[in-house]
């Protein structure tokens, strides 16, 4: 399934509190939400935002380089992630999950990840990831590969000047 949408979107918000998106969204995964993701205060657990963006950044990969990536050498981790939450999610609500590259530098990438209830475009929540080049099979670090920069400018419509 093509989560990629047409036209880049900012996510507007009418919460003050959310920040402004720096760059624009293309790729959106809708998320289902189970009975057993709510905690017990009647809202999604703070660990199943992090399941969902997962997902949604996994989906990202795919799209951005269909049938080229193998989830078993993608040759990059997580080395940071910081999320900040808005309003809370409850059971029957829609979410989606937005998904950008925000920067690339020489061996890592910033990602942005936003998670949206379909319906009103309230923004639960933010995470911000950073992915490092690695080869695990070294144990060490790896440049971000300029295929990967490629297919990311292709992707997003814009360049991606290494930082």
């Amino acid at each position: 399934m093509n989560h990629t949408v047409d036209t880049p979107t900012f996510l507007p918000s009418s919460n003050p509190r959310v920040p402004k998106a720096e760059q624009p969204f293309r790729h959106c995964m809708p998320m289902q939400i189970r009975f057993t993701d709510i905690d017990m205060m009647g809202h999604l657990n703070n660990n199943v935002y992090l399941t969902f963006m997962d997902l949604a950044k996994i989906d990202y990969f795919t799209t951005l380089r269909p049938g080229e990536v193998d989830m078993n050498n993608l040759n990059m981790v997580v080395v940071h992630i910081d999320v900040d939450f808005y309003h809370p999610t409850f059971f029957g609500q829609e979410v989606d999950v937005w998904t950008t590259v925000t920067s690339v530098g020489h061996r890592s990438l910033h990602m942005e990840q936003r998670v949206v209830d379909r319906h009103s475009g309230e923004t639960k929540c933010i995470g911000r990831v950073v992915m490092a080049g690695f080869d695990r099979h070294t144990n060490t670090s790896l440049p971000i590969a300029d295929e990967w920069v490629e297919a990311l400018q292709r992707y997003e419509l814009r360049p991606f000047p290494r930082r």
